[in-house]
């Protein structure tokens, strides 16, 4: 009974004769016996192996919560976590469109069909958009251009799950008709696209890139799918992800790389990413939790936007975690990026997605910044280390410094962000709590310790007190972010360290930027992120560096 009783909160205080004792010093293994009699008080059943590769998970959440207590939170310190009385028809009423557009766009110079038709698969979407609006090509034909593409390049590169042929030619054709009668919608008008298959489309399956769900309908069309056609975008195709938002490996196949099909292209904006390096679509939508957009970027070379937490709606999407779950663009440029999320947040706030309802102002473009005026700070002790992609990092912040930006040395909050993960995972096993309990989660392809299936059972075992005291020190850090950020436009981190896993929880937009090759001939990317709700300055920044270099034009050669 003894060696039962310190877990029965995994890692809390414990009952003794009725009354309350402190947990030993070194608290006892959690063994096997000890999660089986454990799991009795939530009412769960899992076999002996499950609770084998669970029990080593309880550890690494009790150093998480250890780490935590340490801590000083006084009782003023609210949860991160903001309840939300209105039901949806007050959130409904509340909702107003913004009254001003985006703004504008910088000028550009005329763009001509070329010579060699398939350079069209590398055309940004601003360069689309021109022959569309000049009609020198016709959405129809855009469309069956692209559309051949992803038919001939899927079976190397496994990016998509289900082509949406059928509506796309009928969207095309109605975007030909519109721009001949002179109703241009703007740059997004007759130009092809893909959505990670986490968003609904009506008609079609919406698989989630698992086994369980690989037949499942959802009879609506996401936020993201409705305002993209709003702006006269064409659904082309649905784009794979990890299963269950996680890697790049699905229920069909495992995502490549075009820059090296032996190789995965990360994830889980796995197709997504994939598609649009390959040039089989001009953009499409990812979505990142805790680095599904900036790790495909860069394993395939693109421009990933991660918008502020709530910037963009998530309704008719998977939701793995509501508190860090976000939708952006994966494309060819920075300019492009911007072109869509102006699309995206256009129509303003919706009620469907209580998130969206934080934001304080509309989108805007400011590619008019003067750079020489902008204080960009950069993760100092992050660049002094020894990282693979040092070089091209450090690089990126001379052009930067030539380009006139002051470059100014900061540092991160002191709190370890990667202790507060298992808010992420706590949040996902109740996202897919009838998946587990059913014993479903065994038709899953990956059944190793870190795949899902034995994620989610291990964080059935959070207790409620230590994921809010989590979201409370995940309020701290919010706060100190913003103090480290004060006077700044924005900053600048390798793509790949502690900063990742600190900005998807405060919220930060952080853009991936095309800022080299590895020895190997694999892009690099560096990531530039914003002040909540800055966008437009983030992007004006990212865009700068890119008129500066090459990187983001360079593609692969299938």
């Amino acid at each position: 009974m003894k060696k039962i009783l310190p877990a029965l909160l995994l890692g809390g205080a414990c009952f003794a004769a009725g009354a309350f004792v402190a947990r030993p010093t070194a608290p006892d293994e959690i063994t096997v016996s000890i999660a089986r009699a454990t799991q009795q008080l939530f009412g769960l059943n899992f076999t002996d192996a499950q609770l084998d590769s669970t029990r080593r998970n309880l550890t690494g959440y009790r150093e998480s919560y250890e780490t935590l207590r340490k801590i000083s939170l006084p009782n003023s310190v609210a949860p991160s976590v903001v309840f939300d009385p209105r039901p949806l028809r007050l959130r409904q009423a509340m909702v107003t469109t913004p009254k001003d557009n985006a703004g504008k766009l910088p000028e550009m110079g005329r763009v001509k069909m070329p010579g060699y038709r398939d350079e069209l698969a590398f055309y940004t979407v601003r360069q689309l958009g021109e022959l569309l609006r000049t009609k020198q090509i016709s959405s129809e034909e855009l469309t069956k251009f692209f559309l051949a593409r992803l038919q001939k390049y899927d079976p190397k590169l496994h990016c998509v799950i289900t082509l949406t042929e059928e509506l796309a030619l009928q969207q095309a054709r109605q975007a030909d008709q519109e721009i001949k009668a002179g109703k241009y919608r703007g740059p997004l008008h007759g130009i092809p696209f893909g959505v990670k298959d986490l968003f609904s489309a009506k008609g079609y399956k919406t698989t989630w890139g698992s086994v369980p769900y690989k037949d499942q309908n959802l009879d609506e069309d996401a936020a993201v799918v409705e305002r993209l056609r709003a702006a006269g975008g064409v659904l082309l195709a649905k784009l794979t992800l990890g299963e269950l938002a996680q890697g790049d490996v699905w229920f069909g196949e495992k995502t490549r790389t075009p820059w090296d099909v032996s190789k995965g292209s990360s994830g889980s904006s796995a197709g997504s990413a994939s598609a649009v390096a390959a040039g089989l679509l001009p953009y499409a939508i990812g979505t990142e939790t805790l680095g599904s957009i900036i790790s495909p970027s860069t394993a395939c070379g693109v421009t990933g936007l991660r918008p502020t937490y709530g910037r963009v709606s998530r309704a008719g999407a998977m939701a793995l975690s509501w508190t860090m779950d976000k939708a952006g663009p994966i494309a060819r440029s920075a300019e492009d990026c911007a072109i869509v999320l102006a699309a995206l947040t256009a129509a303003g706030p919706d009620a469907h997605d209580p998130a969206t309802l934080q934001a304080p102002n509309a989108f805007r473009y400011a590619f008019g910044t003067d750079l020489k005026k902008m204080r960009v700070g950069f993760v100092k002790t992050a660049f002094d280390q020894n990282y693979p992609t040092k070089l091209n990092d450090l690089a990126t912040l001379e052009v930067l410094r030539k380009l006139g930006v002051e470059l100014v040395p900061i540092e991160l909050p002191a709190i370890a962000p990667g202790a507060l993960r298992f808010v992420l995972t706590a949040e996902g096993a109740a996202a897919f709590d009838d998946l587990t309990r059913s014993g479903r989660d065994a038709q899953m392809v990956l059944q190793n310790r870190f795949a899902w299936p034995n994620t989610f059972r291990s964080s059935r075992f959070i207790p409620a007190v230590e994921y809010l005291q989590a979201q409370r020190v995940r309020s701290l850090l919010i706060e100190q972010m913003d103090a480290q950020l004060k006077g700044l436009d924005a900053y600048i981190a390798p793509s790949f360290s502690a900063n990742l896993t600190l900005t998807n929880l405060t919220g930060q937009p952080a853009i991936a930027i095309p800022n080299g090759f590895t020895a190997a001939g694999l892009p690099t990317t560096i990531t530039f992120m914003g002040q909540l709700y800055e966008e437009g300055k983030l992007l004006a920044l990212a865009k700068a560096y890119q008129d500066a270099t090459e990187f983001d034009e360079k593609h692969p050669v299938l």
